[in-house]
């Protein structure tokens, strides 16, 4: 004989509030180590353009190729790996199922964008996320398009806190 034991069903229709759920996963990009930042600043230091190309991304990538490629690789193998998750932003180790920091939605006030010089050409940032207090709780380094990974962030932080106070309306009328 089989029994199943019996889940309440969520308030909301449509909505796990129960479950941490993956919204959004990325790898920071290279310019998250010294040598990534590095050779981004090399490929950025030479502004004058050639056929609409700065000189410096003629000159440098190619012979840096085989550097940038082991740092990326070393990334791979041994970095890191951000995800935002309904509840949560955790960094978990790039290979493996090791959770290395988790913050909570509700304890993010606001996000900054740190831009290191050196990170400019691989369009990458630190985000930096903020408590009320404006201490720092986690910093997520090299995120590559820190915009779009910051917005997603703020925007599953609303969804968490209106799916909350709707939960708290609705099993308060319980």
């Amino acid at each position: 004989m089989t029994t199943m034991t019996a889940r309440r069903p969520s308030p909301i229709s449509g909505v796990n509030t129960f479950a941490e759920t993956p919204v959004m996963t990325i790898y920071p990009s290279i310019a998250c180590t010294g040598l990534g930042r590095a050779l981004g600043k090399l490929y950025e230091c030479m502004p004058m353009k050639v056929c609409g190309v700065k000189l410096s991304h003629w000159l440098f990538p190619l012979p840096t190729a085989p550097g940038a490629l082991k740092a990326y690789l070393w990334i791979k193998l041994f970095g890191q790996r951000y995800t935002i998750t309904n509840r949560s932003v955790q960094v978990w180790k790039s290979l493996g199922n090791r959770l290395e920091a988790k913050v909570d939605l509700a304890e993010i006030d606001d996000i900054a964008i740190a831009q290191d010089s050196g990170q400019v050409f691989y369009r990458a940032a630190d985000l930096q996320l903020l408590d009320s207090a404006g201490d720092v709780l986690l910093q997520l380094r090299g995120v590559p398009n820190p915009d779009v990974f910051r917005n997603t962030i703020l925007e599953a932080r609303d969804a968490r806190r209106q799916t909350d106070a709707s939960r708290a309306i609705i099993e308060a009328r319980q």
